[in-house]
């Protein structure tokens, strides 16, 4: 594919495979992080939670992905119809060198850390999950943000014939997101592309999804196409169907309820069928890293 601006390599190196038991043996371990990606290293993140994750099949077999269907195991059931090789990425709008980026090209230049970080739901369950990724503003500094820029706008892939949940109208496709332009370069905000020292599941987002961890899930969009630079605040899907239910910040708040449920407490998949729910951590628990981002807001109205 054509591609204009970065002058990234067109040679995609012979890439490499290793089981998931010698890629968390410790830091530095090769990962193959996507079908037809570079060799590439990890290491582990000082951004990490120190919980212990949920087990491959937790985070493999309970998603909301409605491009494969409504149902929490739909996402496992339909997602193997998808083709994630090869993939590229538009990013245009306010950027110095717009273009289609081959996302083999993309990875070759970002280095990638093993995170372990806490996801949260809106319907208040929540999961330990180790993401293989990379911080999106290293890609954001390497296309040129142009001082006008304020917001950060993402699309996922339209493929109905592959994404079966596509070819119902209950969201209005493409499924969108945004952050403000603060929160996209935000240290913790990651690019992830595997998980588990594994390609990233495509019931998960394959091959490149976004991650939040402050935020409640929907805002950490799957499959990503398209990354737009804009100085207007992008419209986001789930905001777009309900906005009194779903907020453009969409941060983890205890102190804010969903309008037909509580946010104050959660359920951890994988916990047990006795386990009692836990309180909810305001930002998820990055409150000390993130809450400056919101200095002087009103969160229960900037929700």
């Amino acid at each position: 594919m054509k591609k204009t601006g970065l002058g990234w390599s067109d040679v995609t190196p012979k890439h490499l495979w290793l089981n998931r038991r010698a890629v968390m043996a410790g830091a530095g371990a090769a990962l193959l992080a996507g079908p037809a990606m570079a060799k590439l290293t990890y290491s582990p993140s000082r951004f990490s939670t120190t919980e212990a994750p949920n087990s491959l099949e937790d985070i493999t077999t309970y998603n909301n992905f409605y491009e494969f269907g409504t149902g929490k195991e739909d996402p496992a059931r339909n997602a193997g119809a998808l083709t994630t090789d090869p993939w590229s990425i538009t990013i245009d709008g306010m950027v110095e060198k717009p273009g289609t980026y081959d996302l083999a090209d993309i990875l070759k230049d970002q280095p990638l850390e093993e995170r372990i970080y806490r996801f949260r739901c809106v319907e208040a369950w929540s999961m330990i999950v180790p993401w293989i990724g990379f911080e999106l503003s290293g890609l954001l500094n390497r296309v040129g943000v142009q001082p006008s820029a304020k917001y950060v706008a993402f699309e996922t892939l339209v493929r109905p014939e592959e994404m079966v949940g596509q070819q119902s109208p209950i969201l209005e496709w493409p499924y969108r997101e945004g952050l403000r332009l603060d929160e996209a370069m935000h240290p913790l905000t990651i690019l992830a592309t595997g998980l588990y020292g594994e390609e990233m599941p495509k019931q998960n987002g394959a091959p490149i999804r976004l991650v939040v961890p402050w935020k409640y899930g929907f805002k950490s969009i799957k499959s990503i196409v398209r990354i737009s630079l804009t100085d207007q605040q992008p419209q986001t899907t789930w905001n777009m169907l309900q906005p009194s239910e779903y907020g453009f910040y969409s941060n983890v708040n205890p102190n804010v309820d969903h309008p037909r449920w509580s946010q104050a407490s959660e359920r951890r998949i994988g916990a047990g069928l006795f386990a009692g729910r836990q309180d909810t951590l305001m930002f998820n628990g990055y409150e000390e890293e993130v809450a400056s981002l919101y200095a002087g807001m009103d969160l229960a109205v900037n929700y």
